[in-house]
């Protein structure tokens, strides 16, 4: 818990503390009734999760699926709509501790899900209560009674999802540091769709577990589950693949051109700031990472000498060099999932005045992604120590960027990555390998010199910066 922020743990801790304050009824006198079925579902659900913690069966049954994609949700829905709120908050709590957790710190993830699991349960229910779906549901040999069941249900499914987005929005919040205004961007409607599909679901385990075959019978419910967790896992595999060919790219660039390693991954890491404090919808913002991390794919296509070159660039190696963006673009053209990255890899360098290259866009006839990648390739350039050029400080960096916004960068995107420095703060490590004679030695000064061999200043914001 020591690595998160303040008002992150207070807000877990609020979560968490509601979700024990509805869960505690079941425990009285009156739910004495519905222990049985409490202790079912709640078992059903942690034997469903279970699995996927385990090495063996994590790999076979889930393949690479991130932890809580709510495969099983129907369990929890289900239990909406059978039990009373503080029955169905309870159903959520053992699976939610127990299921696989990727990333660290584990325990607090696993608390933060099994509140806001707990909440999302309970709300579920009251919604279900409201509607009179668990009478509607029937009982024994009575039937359900459709389609009127179908409301509550379906009202029980959209209370769980909002419930979920509104807590998730919460807690990018305070442990992300995300704006307001943008952090409940992207959550609920994408979530809808499939909560109504694990809603329905879930209706069916209801509807057979008041039939006169009993619990056992609302089980046949969980194999299409299993088998849309199946197919999930294969998207994800297929995500993975994605993530490597990048990676495969990004370290062939590195390898090429040492003094600017690390530079990809932090340009992809400030566009992304960029991009969300322009409020863009989170399904742009991985290809946008990814547009930032490939903006210099191009330079596997230009001579080695000359991207290591440690004097000033010819006119001729110029026109050389200038050219990567073209043989980047070249490069990546045939990967579908890159999508608009494709066009922020070819445009990167050019201007809002039109001086820039390869075409002399201006504008906005500059595509969106690539506006976004100048300003946060540029930045990462003044902020990082190569071969020829010191680091300046992030707010000679910034003054640099506002005065060259409107001839060189749009405007917009030089104030976005300026807001979200100010709320998220910057660390640039040197991004050359190893310190030598190409590295100029640490000044005292505030605001350093250029070195005496570096290049003749080029036509661009960031002086001594290669294109």
């Amino acid at each position: 818990m020591m690595g998160i922020p303040g008002a992150a743990r207070a807000y877990i801790g609020c979560v968490v503390a509601g979700a024990v304050v509805c869960a505690l009824p079941v425990l009285g006198p009156d739910a004495r009734g519905s222990w049985g079925a409490v202790a079912l579902l709640a078992g059903l659900y942690a034997a469903c999760e279970l699995p996927a913690r385990c090495p063996l069966l994590g790999r076979t049954q889930v393949g690479s699926v991130p932890a809580g994609t709510g495969s099983f949700f129907p369990v929890l829905l289900a239990a909406a709509l059978l039990l009373p709120p503080a029955g169905a908050a309870a159903v959520a709590l053992p699976g939610a501790l127990l299921a696989r957790v990727d990333q660290r710190p584990a325990l607090p993830r696993r608390i933060w899900r099994a509140g806001r699991l707990a909440l999302a349960a309970w709300a579920a229910a009251q919604a279900a209560a409201l509607l009179g779906g668990p009478a509607a549901l029937g009982g024994g040999s009575g039937a359900p009674d459709f389609p009127d069941v179908l409301l509550p249900a379906a009202v029980s499914a959209c209370t769980f999802s909002l419930v979920l987005a509104v807590l998730d929005g919460g807690i990018r919040v305070t442990a992300e540091r995300r704006p307001v205004r943008t952090a409940w961007q992207g959550l609920l409607w994408p979530s809808l769709a499939p909560h109504a599909v694990h809603g329905l679901a879930g209706l069916m385990m209801a509807v057979l577990w008041r039939s006169a075959h009993g619990p056992v019978a609302a089980l046949f419910v969980l194999l299409p589950m299993y088998i849309t967790c199946w197919v999930f896992a294969q998207y994800h595999r297929e995500r993975a693949a994605h993530q490597a060919t990048i990676r495969a790219l990004v370290q062939a660039v590195d390898l090429k051109d040492r003094y600017t390693r690390g530079h990809s991954e932090r340009v992809g890491r400030a566009s992304v700031l960029i991009a969300r404090e322009l409020g863009m919808d989170e399904g742009r913002l991985e290809v946008l990472r990814f547009a930032g991390i490939l903006h210099d794919v191009g330079k596997l296509g230009v001579p080695t000498r000359v991207l290591r070159k440690d004097g000033p660039l010819t006119p001729e190696e110029r026109r050389i060099i200038q050219l990567h963006p073209e043989y980047g673009h070249e490069i990546v053209r045939g990967i579908g999932f890159l999508g608009e990255a494709r066009s922020a890899i070819l445009h990167h360098h050019e201007r809002m005045d039109g001086s820039g290259y390869p075409y002399g866009l201006s504008g906005t006839q500059i595509p969106e992604f690539a506006r976004v990648v100048a300003v946060a390739d540029a930045f990462d350039a003044m902020t990082s120590t190569r071969c020829y050029s010191r680091a300046r400080p992030v707010g000679t960096a910034i003054a640099e960027l506002r005065r060259c916004a409107g001839s060189h960068f749009d405007p917009r995107m030089v104030r976005a990555l300026v807001r979200a420095l100010d709320r998220h703060g910057w660390q640039s490590d040197v991004t050359a390998d190893e310190p030598s004679g190409n590295v100029p030695p640490p000044r005292p000064t505030a605001k350093p010199a250029a070195p005496a061999s570096a290049p003749a200043p080029l036509p661009a914001p960031h002086p001594g910066a290669r294109p």
